[in-house]
């Protein structure tokens, strides 16, 4: 399995792992994610790969994508009562249903990590839907733990 930064010829398969997530999510909250539709364009997709402060990583095996890590570095600087922090977000990882449990989110997640380390950042964060269990054992299985709690009333 090959890890490298996404490229153009790629979103045709992104946009298929995109729609994945989009139904996951849905599952889980009808109520906010609508049952079909695009996270982002395809214009969208090409500027987050030119952008190195939102790199995305692509798991490639047998020529075909199948798993991908958006990224966005966020830098926490001079706030009144925070440190300093260089934070590496994971703003989705997703591994193609048909080949789950392989192994192919967590390579993707270790090169995730060694790319933050090796761009001097403190943490790497992320945010899980309540309900996605799967995932939510998924991540604490590599090491996460809560950092914070959004919390929600519904009116």
């Amino acid at each position: 399995m090959e890890i490298r930064r996404a490229e153009h010829r790629d979103i045709g398969r992104i946009n298929a792992l995109l729609e994945q997530v989009l139904r996951v999510h849905h599952d889980i909250r009808p109520d906010l994610f609508r049952e079909s539709g695009k996270k982002y364009t395809d214009g969208e997709l090409l500027s987050l790969m030119e952008d190195e402060n939102t790199p995305i990583f692509v798991a490639v095996e047998d020529g075909a994508v199948q798993g991908y890590a958006f990224c966005a570095m966020l830098c926490q600087k001079d706030h009144n009562i925070l440190t300093d922090v260089k934070t590496l977000y994971l703003d989705d990882l997703c591994v193609d249903e048909a080949v789950r449990g392989g192994g192919i989110g967590r390579a993707l997640y270790a090169f995730v990590r060694e790319y933050a380390r090796q761009q001097g950042c403190y943490n790497v964060t992320l945010n899980v839907w309540e309900g996605n269990e799967r995932a939510m054992h998924f991540y604490r299985s590599l090491g996460l733990s809560p950092q914070k709690t959004y919390m929600e009333e519904r009116l």
